[in-house]
């Protein structure tokens, strides 16, 4: 049996969960989340704790069970404290700053780069060298720090580039004098 799946999941105080048709809402103090699960799946909520069920052992609901366990509790943990990615900027002249919500990218390109976050994350930029991206929702603070990344990828020579804070970067050795 999942590990995962038999989990129970706790509702902490000022959270409340329902399932209408498929549909789990999560509301709590930071915000309101929702998502479809898939129908095989049987949640039961007792008191302040739910249970996710499979029908059955066939592979296809083996994975959905830790999945959808998995999803109900970052929603759960998402609206009641926020998700954070740190980003750090390395590279000489490489900088961002905030103009409202946008951001703008100077990062050694022929011009600068801006990018439009969508309405539920947060941008923060601490430094001209550190970005923080926050928001309730686990999955789309997690794409729109990659997609930032994205922008200029690290490099392994002298990892100058956009990096998460925890990231670390195999560096490669250069290019050795010859003769």
């Amino acid at each position: 049996m999942s590990r995962i799946g038999k989990k129970i999941i706790e509702i902490p105080k000022g959270v409340t969960v329902t399932f209408d048709g498929g549909i789990v809402k999560v509301k709590g103090p930071k915000g309101e989340l929702q998502r479809a699960l898939h129908p095989n799946m049987k949640i039961e909520m007792q008191d302040a704790q739910i249970e996710v069920k499979r029908p059955d052992d066939l592979k296809h609901n083996r994975a959905l069970h830790g999945l959808t366990r998995a999803l109900i509790q970052n929603m759960i943990l998402g609206v009641n404290e926020e998700y954070k990615k740190d980003l750090d900027i390395v590279g000489v002249g490489y900088k961002v700053e905030l103009k409202g919500t946008n951001l703008l990218m100077n990062m050694g390109y022929s011009h600068p780069i801006y990018f439009i976050p969508p309405a539920e994350i947060k941008i923060e930029a601490t430094t001209p060298t550190h970005i923080v991206v926050s928001g309730i929702d686990k999955q789309l603070v997690g794409q729109v720090a990659a997609k930032i990344r994205s922008i200029r990828k690290p490099e392994p020579y002298k990892g100058k580039g956009i990096k998460y804070s925890n990231e670390q970067i195999v560096r490669k050795a250069g290019k050795t004098a010859g003769k």
